[in-house]
C-alpha cells in the first residue's frame, strides 16, 4: 500500500515549514505517537533521516551533526518518558547555541493528569534546554490553523535568532491512519529580516503604516516616515496613543468605526505594523503585513504577517527611503483616506451629553505641550474620534489593558515633568479602583482628572456590546452598577477637597462648558484639579451609536464618496489637499 503525507494538518504544516526553512536533517527514535510525523517525512526525498533508538544518544548526535554541518537538525520521539532523555543533549545545545529542533509527539494534552498511559506533562520545560517551547494542538478550524501557523513559524525562526539555540515543539497527534495526501498544502511562511540581510521589495500600490501605542517620536524618525510615505504612496494610521504628529497622519478610528460603511481604504497591498499594544481595534484588510520592531518578535495581529524586521524603526525607514526607483506620485492613497476622514468629520451629528460629547468639546482645546492620559475602552474609543493638538502627547494603559492603575500612572508621569500639565480622562469604576493614588503626597499641582461618572461600567451597556442584550439585568453583575455611592454628589467632592484638590462638577452641557474653562486653563494652578461629570449610560450608548453610523455604503458608494468629497471640499479643496500630500 502506497503511503504519502498524513491527513493531520498540524503535522503537514510542520513538515511544509521545515522544508521552507531548509531543515532536512532528522534523527528519529522509534515509537507510535510520532508515526504520523515520521511516516510523512520518510517518503519525502527532501529529508535526510537517521535512526537512533536511544533518545539521549539521538540528542547528542544532533549536536554533533548540527555543529559540523552548520545546519539545523530535527529530533523526533514518541510519548511517555522518551522526551526526558533529550534533556542532557538539549542542555549541551543550549549552552553552545546549536540549532537543534526537538519534536516531541504527544497525545491530546487534555489527557495529562488523567492516568492515561504514556502521557506526561511537557507544558513546562527547564530554563536551559530550549530558547523556545511551543505546544502545537490538532487543527480543527481556521482559528486553530492560524494559531499553529504563527507558533510554528516563530519556533523555527528561533533556531537562528540572536545567536539561536535549541527549540522544542510539542506536537499533538490523533493517530490518523490516513496517509493519502500526495502533495503538502502551502502554508504561510514568516521570514525575519535583520540588519545586513537583503530587504524585500515594497509592493506596488497602497502602503499603510499602522502605529500602535508608541513613545514620543524624534524628528529624525518622523522625517524618515514622511520620506517613505512620499516614495511609496503611504499613509500613517494612528490613534492618540500612536503619538505620531507628522504630515501623513490619519486619525483612523473615525473611519474604521463606521458600522455601515464598506471602508475601501482599509484594503491595502502592504501594511507596516509598528509600535506596541493598541486599543484602536482597526479593521484593516491588508494583503501582506511587515512587522518592524527592535524586539524581533513575531506579532501577527492582522493575520497576514510575512516579514519581521528585527531592527530599529529608523533603520528600516531610512533603508527604504534611500532606495532608488520609486515615486509615490500625487499620494493618492493618503489623499483618499483624508477625503473620507473629512467627509465623516463634516457630518458628525449632535451628540447627547456623554463622554463622546465631552471629547468633541474638549480635546481640541487642550493646552499646548500638555499630556493626555485616557482610560481604556469607552474613553479611549470615544476620544479617538476627535483630533488633539499636535503638541499633545497621549498615553493609555493598553499594555495590560486593565482599568487598574490609571490614577497612579498619571501621578507618576506628572512627577517626571512638573512644568507640563497632565490630563486624565476615566470612568467611575476605573477611578474608584485606583482612588487611593489620589491621596499620595507626591500628587503634583499639574495633575488634572476628568472623572466621567455614569454609575456603572458603561462599556457593558453600550448598544454594540453583547452585555446590552440583558437590558437593566446587566446592572447587577455584568456592568457592576450601584457601587461607589450611586453617583453621589458628595462622595468624590469630599474626598477630593479633603486631599487638597480643586473640585469641579457638572451634569449638563452648559455647566460643563463653563467649568471646563478652569479645567483647561494653561496657567499653573495652586492645586491639582478633579472635575467630576455625571452622565447616563443610555446617553453614552446613544452617542457611540451616532458616531458609528455617520457614513453608510450602499452599492456604488465608492464613487459617491469621491463626489461627496468634492461637495464638501470643492474641486479646489481637493486639489489643495492633493498638493499638500506631495510636500
Amino acid at each position: 500500500m502506497d503511503t504519502f503525507y498524513t491527513t493531520e494538518r498540524n503535522v503537514q504544516m510542520l513538515v511544509y515549514l521545515m522544508k521552507q526553512n531548509g531543515i532536512r536533517k532528522v534523527i528519529a527514535s522509534p515509537g507510535t505517537t510520532n508515526i504520523t510525523f515520521v511516516a510523512s517525512i520518510q517518503q519525502d526525498p527532501y529529508f535526510e533521516i537517521y535512526s537512533a533508538a536511544d533518545e539521549r544518544s539521538a540528542a547528542y548526535m544532533a549536536c554533533g551533526l548540527a555543529a559540523e554541518s552548520g545546519e539545523a537538525v530535527a529530533l523526533s520521539c514518541t510519548g511517555a518518558t522518551a522526551s526526558r532523555n533529550y534533556v542532557p543533549g538539549l542542555t549541551e545545545a543550549f549552552y553552545r547555541k546549536l540549532p537543534v529542533l526537538a519534536i516531541t509527539s504527544t497525545q491530546h494534552t487534555g489527557r495529562i493528569g488523567q492516568l492515561c498511559p504514556q502521557v506526561v506533562d511537557r507544558s513546562v520545560i527547564q530554563n536551559d534546554i530550549a530558547v523556545m517551547s511551543v505546544q502545537i494542538p490538532s487543527v480543527h478550524d481556521g482559528e486553530d490553523e492560524w494559531a499553529c501557523n504563527v507558533k510554528l513559524n516563530e519556533a523555527l525562526l528561533a533556531l537562528r535568532h540572536r545567536g539561536g539555540g535549541p527549540v522544542h515543539i510539542n506536537l499533538v497527534t490523533a493517530y490518523s491512519r490516513d496517509f493519502s495526501v500526495r502533495e503538502l498544502p502551502a502554508y504561510r511562511v514568516i521570514r525575519r529580516v535583520e540588519r545586513g540581510d537583503a530587504f524585500p521589495a515594497v509592493p506596488a500600490g497602497r502602503v499603510g503604516i499602522f502605529v500602535g501605542a508608541h513613545l514620543k517620536w524624534g524628528r529624525e524618525l518622523t522625517a524618515q516616515v514622511e520620506a517613505f510615505c512620499r516614495k511609496y504612496n503611504g499613509a500613517v494610521f494612528c490613534d492618540h496613543t500612536s503619538n505620531y504628529h507628522g504630515r501623513y497622519r490619519i486619525q483612523y478610528n473615525l473611519i474604521c468605526g463606521q458600522a455601515q460603511y464598506r471602508n475601501e481604504t482599509a484594503e491595502m497591498d502592504l501594511l507596516i505594523d509598528m509600535g506596541e499594544m493598541s486599543g484602536a481595534y482597526m479593521g484593516f484588510r491588508p494583503k501582506e503585513v511587515w512587522r518592524v520592531n527592535p524586539d524581533g518578535r513575531v506579532r501577527d495581529t492582522f493575520r497576514k504577517l510575512a516579514y519581521v524586521f528585527d531592527m530599529e524603526e529608523a533603520d528600516f525607514f531610512a533603508c527604504y527611503a534611500a532606495q532608488e526607483g520609486k515615486d509615490g506620485g500625487d499620494m493618492p492613497y493618503y489623499t483618499e483616506c483624508r477625503e473620507v476622514f473629512d467627509i465623516i468629520t463634516g457630518r458628525i451629528p449632535e451628540l447627547p451629553f456623554s463622554n463622546a460629547w465631552m471629547a468633541q468639546q474638549t480635546i481640541g482645546r487642550l493646552p499646548e505641550n500638555s499630556v493626555l492620559h485616557l482610560g481604556i475602552l469607552n474613553t479611549l474609543r470615544t476620544w479617538n474620534f476627535f483630533e488633539a493638538p499636535d503638541s499633545v502627547d497621549c498615553y493609555s494603559n493598553t499594555g495590560g489593558f486593565g482599568i487598574d492603575g490609571l490614577v497612579s500612572t498619571i501621578v507618576g508621569a506628572a512627577l517626571a515633568d512638573r512644568e507640563r500639565l497632565h490630563f486624565l480622562v476615566l470612568g467611575d469604576l476605573a477611578f474608584f479602583y485606583d482612588m487611593n493614588a489620589a491621596a499620595n503626597r507626591h500628587v503634583g499641582k499639574n495633575v488634572r482628572i476628568l472623572l466621567v461618572n455614569n454609575g456603572c461600567g458603561t462599556e457593558f451597556k453600550n448598544y454594540s456590546h453583547f452585555g446590552a442584550r440583558f437590558g437593566d439585568g446587566a446592572d447587577d453583575f455584568i456592568a457592576a452598577a450601584g457601587h461607589y455611592g450611586r453617583q453621589s454628589r458628595e462622595l468624590v467632592r469630599n474626598y477630593a477637597e479633603n486631599l487638597g484638590f480643586t473640585y469641579l462638577s457638572a451634569a449638563a452641557r452648559e455647566e460643563y462648558l463653563e467649568k471646563v474653562k478652569l479645567f483647561l486653563a494653561p496657567e499653573a494652578a495652586e492645586k491639582p484639579i478633579l472635575f467630576e461629570v455625571f452622565t447616563r449610560p443610555e446617553e453614552e450608548s446613544a452617542a457611540l451609536e451616532r458616531m458609528n453610523h455617520i457614513l453608510a455604503s450602499p452599492p456604488g458608494a465608492a464613487d459617491r464618496v469621491k463626489q461627496a468629497a468634492k461637495g464638501i471640499l470643492g474641486e479646489k479643496g481637493v486639489s489643495v489637499l492633493k498638493a499638500l500630500a506631495k510636500r
